[in-house]
């Protein structure tokens, strides 16, 4: 079903024939990248926490592997944010 939504919506917003459909794509893309986000990022953070209440001496090395993995699947983000402006 929700295959289905999205090929509605991908095909509205070709044709620009219902500008309120696009706006749902955009609304659906950005969604999708924030929940996706939001899910990579916690455990990345529980992790950290629970990596650094282990071995507290490797507190540096663990938050730096930490922020790296965060920054990428905040990029990941980011272009699921500029596909709701192609789609908008």
């Amino acid at each position: 079903m929700l295959h289905a939504l999205v090929t509605v919506v991908q095909e509205a917003a070709a044709n620009e024939a219902a500008g309120s459909i696009g706006l749902i794509g955009a609304g659906l893309a950005v969604g999708g990248a924030v929940l996706g986000a939001g899910l990579g990022i916690g455990p990345i953070g529980a992790a950290a926490a629970q990596g650094i209440a282990r071995q507290p001496e490797a507190t540096a090395q663990i938050q730096t592997a930490a922020i790296i993995f965060a920054a990428l699947i905040e990029g990941v983000a980011l272009f699921g944010l500029g596909l709701a402006f192609i789609l908008f």
